[in-house]
């Protein structure tokens, strides 16, 4: 996917806070007072206030025209009913909100509130993505979530009753205590509860989170013993893509699925390469340079709170060069089931990158774990499978004499 000049901007922001913090997790989350809540949106607000001063001060384009909206984190749907209403404000007020725009906010089951729901559906939200992660109370409950099956269906009917039918349910195979047959009822439920959306990822354990240094320890707290092998995940994954494929749930990106029409918009930006402002704790930013072919990777802020807080965290900024970008183009786009378009590729990067990228293709399409028609290029499943080693391929790939000496 080409880098397109000048289209309308993705904004993305950040609420860290948790009611509890899952033990496979490792983002810049947290169980927080909720007296820092007020604080916290005042902080965000101040970064969208002055954003326009510092895109100019930059030297990046910040398009005003805002059609995709996403609140993650965390757990935003904590926020007070009072501060999702201000906080949207602010953004109408310094942004202009196509009137299609896609507005999602993630939402743990069981922790939206009445009153969250009436001031999510007020802001104009038409999408909310529930972290279900099973639907078997003891699988959820051993990796520190609070809800349970009945919580996340009456939660998706609360939500359809207030307007929003645009959902999404995560799923996560390889929890611990997970088996085969635990794993294809939750996806039964999940095709039967009708979202027109899921996404479904294979665990990955993180060195930072809880589990992961658990496991690495060899030791029991958290079910670590219970967490199955990488092959029986893969496995998992393989089940989840034949039974969603069945029921018209068909996949896009490596771990997202939808009806025809319900992709995520947001989401979609990231992959294909398109500006998106990212504000609060822990979140970055994808934007042009003034008048140039620079793209920037805008870091906001670290992942301390208390830093945040108090103004006092550096934004970690990066230009890219074009080789970057080229090897960007390459592992985000082969994300999507479309793959890489090669024309495109060609007319923003040049014919050597490219052709030195075609020679990683072909080694990786011996290995079956890519295809190509000539025009563009797509992961195999296999490759799906091993997408985090087929993506390593391709950093130094804009070198051709790196490419020759291998």
């Amino acid at each position: 996917m080409a880098l397109t000049r000048n289209p309308a901007l993705g904004l993305y922001i950040s609420v860290p806070f948790c009611r509890s913090k899952c033990t496979y997790c490792n983002f810049a989350s947290g169980v927080y007072p909720a007296s820092e809540h007020a604080r916290y949106v005042g902080r965000v607000i101040e970064d969208l206030t002055n954003a326009e001063a510092w895109a100019a001060a930059t030297g990046v384009e910040l398009p005003r025209t805002v059609d995709t909206v996403y609140l993650g984190g965390g757990t935003p749907s904590l926020l007070a009913p009072e501060l999702i209403a201000v906080l949207f404000g602010a953004m109408r007020n310094e942004f202009e909100l196509a009137p299609d725009a896609e507005i999602t906010v993630e939402c743990a089951p069981g922790q939206i509130a009445p009153g969250t729901m009436e001031a999510l559906a007020a802001a104009g939200v038409n999408r909310v993505s529930l972290g279900a992660q099973s639907f078997i109370d003891g699988e959820a409950a051993s990796s520190g979530r609070l809800h349970k099956r009945e919580t996340v269906l009456e939660d998706l009917r609360r939500l359809r009753t207030a307007g929003i039918a645009n959902l999404n349910v995560d799923l996560i195979a390889g929890l611990a205590g997970q088996t085969f047959a635990s794993w294809e009822e939750s996806l039964a439920v999940l095709v039967d509860c009708g979202v027109p959306h899921a996404s479904v990822y294979m665990l990955e354990v993180d060195e930072d989170s809880r589990l992961g240094r658990e496991m690495l320890a060899g030791g029991v707290r958290y079910h670590a013993e219970l967490v199955p092998a990488d092959d029986s995940i893969a496995r998992m994954y393989e089940r989840a893509l034949e039974r969603l494929d069945e029921a018209g749930i068909e996949q896009y990106e490596i771990s997202n699925f939808s009806r025809p029409g319900f992709g995520s918009r947001h989401n979609l930006r990231y992959w294909e390469r398109r500006p998106y402002l990212g504000l609060g704790l822990d979140a970055s930013s994808a934007l042009y340079a003034t008048g140039g072919e620079g793209y920037l990777l805008r870091s906001t802020s670290g992942d301390d709170l208390k830093e945040y807080l108090e103004g006092s965290s550096k934004a970690e900024m990066a230009w890219l060069s074009p080789d970057r970008q080229f090897e960007e183009a390459w592992f985000l786009g082969l994300r999507l089931n479309d793959g890489v378009e090669l024309g495109p590729l060609r007319a923003e990067f040049g014919e050597e990158r490219t052709a030195a990228a075609l020679v990683v293709v072909e080694r990786l399409a011996a290995d079956g774990l890519v295809s190509s028609d000539g025009a563009r290029v797509c992961l195999s499943p296999r490759g799906r499978l091993m997408s985090n080693d087929v993506f390593q391929e391709f950093f130094g790939v804009a070198d051709p004499v790196a490419v020759e000496r291998e």
